[in-house]
């Protein structure tokens, strides 16, 4: 028996409809509507019942962005103990290798919107969700290629950057390797969206945990030489991180064969079938966030080539302030990835009330935790920093007042960041992409570039004055896209009401 209120909670769409579908009339992972009858329970709200089912979702995939980072950073840890060369020469090739795959980890996520809109709208979501991932499959090995011939240019472009020839020549060789580890990373990364959107993120989580250990225990066994195998040093990181990458991906075929419900989609069946359609589809969606992604990303790397013009102090103190940042960032992130998915589940079932609760359930989160992390920022910047470095070691000095003053101006432009990350998010469970790119590019580039460029390098702040471009630019960015989400309707990404 329905209970009392459950149509409003449904939308626009018709139960009827949904029965003949044969499928929950509500989303995977979200809990069902309580209702008074016998129990004498109230009816929480639409509201109340997506923001909770939001959190569950983003709560397994904010952390594995966060355990993403850990497996990075271990990297990082074996190398520096091989010297100073070596690190120079993975942060190099880190740097490059790392562009081509936000560019390509932006291209597959097209692929979420289109999954959470055929299970929302339920009709042949087994054959239609196949399809999409199939194509997300071609497109993995798609972007192993490409990405094979920018990374043969590495070494050239090091070197007409002005990099260390030697330094160069040791980069250029170990992107060469990293690019065998494209196509499964790429693959693991559409896996996610996958397992995400059927409602098991935690899978997502367990993985990436595993991740960490089995790219640590390469790490140790090929850098250094262990049980047998040679010392390869920065090779042997390489080797790591590409071991890593297809363990990741044979890890989610078996956790999708292991689950009762994933399994039934066949994902991996007639895999040589093409569907050009769908194909076009996820590069019209995919192509725009991973030009946004690739712009956010080249407006902090010309961040620090500002900070480097400034003063090496300052350029210490703005990694260390910008690893917190991004530390705290990936929760917000993690919301927008289950924005995409919620918003999208219910595009795809025409009910455009659920889109609204959805989104604006994912962006109140954001803003609660992004005001938490702003307020460490601002009241105990010392606690934060001494993760990284020790602050009362008089080395140190320099590198933390710079740090301290970089994190206040940091408190504002997080809380920004994180809103036009979830509010992006949101757009596109909508399949809106090409209008928030265009807005993303202005944004970061003309306003915040520019205005970092000039107060940095060209007034007393310095420092300061980047970081304060860096705050311009995401505000004016989270504005527009806030704008624009609460206004789809007038841009007619959604019907008006009357519409409706």
């Amino acid at each position: 028996m329905r209970c009392p209120g459950f149509a409003q909670w449904q939308g626009n769409v018709s139960t009827q409809a949904k029965a003949a579908r044969g499928r929950r009339p509500y989303p995977p992972g979200a809990a069902a509507p309580m209702g008074m009858g016998m129990t004498g329970r109230t009816i929480p709200s639409p509201f109340r019942i997506e923001l909770g089912a939001t959190l569950r979702l983003a709560g397994p995939l904010a952390m594995a962005n966060l355990l993403q980072m850990a497996v990075y950073a271990i990297d990082v840890i074996f190398v520096a103990r091989l010297g100073a060369d070596s690190l120079a020469a993975a942060s190099l090739g880190t740097a490059v290798f790392g562009s081509v795959m936000w560019g390509f980890q932006g291209l597959i996520s097209g692929a979420a919107p289109l999954i959470a809109a055929e299970l929302g709208r339920g009709r042949h979501a087994l054959r239609e969700v196949r399809r999409t991932m199939r194509m997300g499959l071609w497109l993995s090995v798609a972007c192993w290629l490409a990405g094979t011939l920018i990374c043969l240019g590495a070494e050239p472009f090091m070197l007409a950057t002005g990099q260390d020839p030697a330094i160069s020549a040791r980069s250029g060789q170990f992107v060469m390797l990293l690019s065998l580890a494209i196509a499964p990373t790429v693959a693991s990364g559409l896996l996610r969206i996958f397992v995400s959107a059927l409602g098991r993120p935690v899978f997502a989580m367990a993985i990436t945990g595993l991740a960490i250990v089995l790219n640590a225990l390469g790490n140790w066994i090929f850098v250094f030489g262990k049980l047998g195998a040679p010392a390869l040093g920065l090779n042997g990181s390489a080797i790591s991180t590409i071991l890593t990458a297809f363990a990741t991906l044979a890890a989610y075929a078996l956790a999708i064969r292991s689950d009762r419900r994933m399994r039934r989609y066949h994902l991996f069946g007639r895999w040589w079938r093409a569907e050009w359609r769908r194909l076009r589809q996820i590069a019209r969606i995919g192509l725009p966030i991973a030009a946004t992604v690739i712009a956010e990303g080249g407006l902090f790397n010309g961040a620090a080539f500002l900070m480097g013009l400034i003063g090496t102090a300052q350029l210490a103190g703005h990694t260390v302030a910008l690893q917190i940042a991004a530390f705290a960032f990936q929760i917000p992130f993690g919301m927008a990835q289950a924005a995409t998915i919620r918003v999208g589940f219910h595009y795809g079932a025409s009910n455009w009330a659920g889109v609204g609760h959805a989104g604006w359930a994912a962006i109140v989160s954001c803003l609660g935790f992004q005001l938490a992390s702003s307020a460490v920022m601002v009241l105990a910047p010392s606690v934060v920093i001494s993760a990284y470095v020790d602050p009362r070691a008089a080395a140190n000095a320099a590198l933390v007042g710079f740090a301290t003053q970089f994190l206040l101006v940091g408190a504002a432009f997080q809380l920004f960041d994180g809103i036009q990350a979830v509010a992006a998010g949101a757009l596109r469970g909508l399949q809106d992409t090409r209008v928030p790119m265009v807005i993303a590019l202005i944004g970061y580039w003309p306003i915040g570039f520019a205005l970092s460029w000039a107060l940095g390098l060209h007034t007393p702040l310095g420092g300061v004055g980047v970081w304060i471009g860096l705050a311009a630019g995401l505000v004016v960015v989270a504005c527009a896209l806030l704008l624009r989400w609460s206004r789809r309707a007038a841009f007619n990404l959604v019907p008006s009401a009357e519409q409706a």
